[in-house]
């Protein structure tokens, strides 16, 4: 996915898991900075760019959103506590636990072989496959690879998926080429 960061600069991302992608669209305190999701619109432009296989027709209410920021504002605490293997905070889990208690979006097969959405998806429905994805993740054989990118100033999350379970940026593009230039800059003083 691609972020936008407010000052107009963008990177890619990819935190390795649905739950994660909804984080950066804003969050609870300082992270409000970042909020995109003022509206519908906004949370069907974010289900559109998400990872979720494409052609979802979705209907979302003003209520929905506002689920949808509580549902975010909850994964960041119970991610954040999950890295710091702090216990998370019941009312985080309840949140999601109920957003996942509801029907899901429905997959299905079309007669060509393409997958596709059942018409008239919810908010709601979105919300629910989001807050399933995550009690797969933090109950999955990746819940001890969920990371925060080792920048100073990232609080990004993500899931590392590679081989050898090493990544640290949430993007080398972004933060891993930061840190490579402030390690050359570094070693030049250094050198002097």
């Amino acid at each position: 996915m691609l972020l936008v960061h407010p000052d107009g600069s963008s990177f890619r991302f990819d935190p390795g898991a649905l739950c994660l992608e909804l984080l950066p669209t804003g969050g609870p305190g300082p992270l409000a900075y970042f909020e995109v999701l003022h509206g519908p619109d906004d949370l069907v432009r974010w289900a559109g760019e998400s990872r979720l296989p494409g052609g979802l027709d979705l209907a979302v209410s003003p209520a929905e959103v506002a689920a949808a920021r509580r549902l975010r504002d909850a994964l960041w605490r119970l991610a954040e506590a999950h890295v710091a293997a702090l216990p998370p905070a019941p009312d985080d889990l309840a949140t999601v636990n109920d957003a996942a208690a509801h029907p899901p979006l429905t997959a299905r097969l079309t007669a060509e072989g393409a997958r596709e959405w059942a018409a008239e998806a919810t908010g709601t429905a979105l919300l629910s496959t989001v807050a399933r994805d995550a009690v797969d993740l933090f109950t999955g054989v990746y819940a001890h690879r969920v990371r925060t990118c080792g920048a100073d100033d990232c609080r990004l999350l993500f899931v590392d998926t590679s081989r050898p379970g090493r990544r640290r940026w949430c993007s080398m593009e972004r933060c891993g080429n930061r840190h490579k230039v402030r390690a050359h800059r570094a070693r030049l003083t250094t050198a002097d």
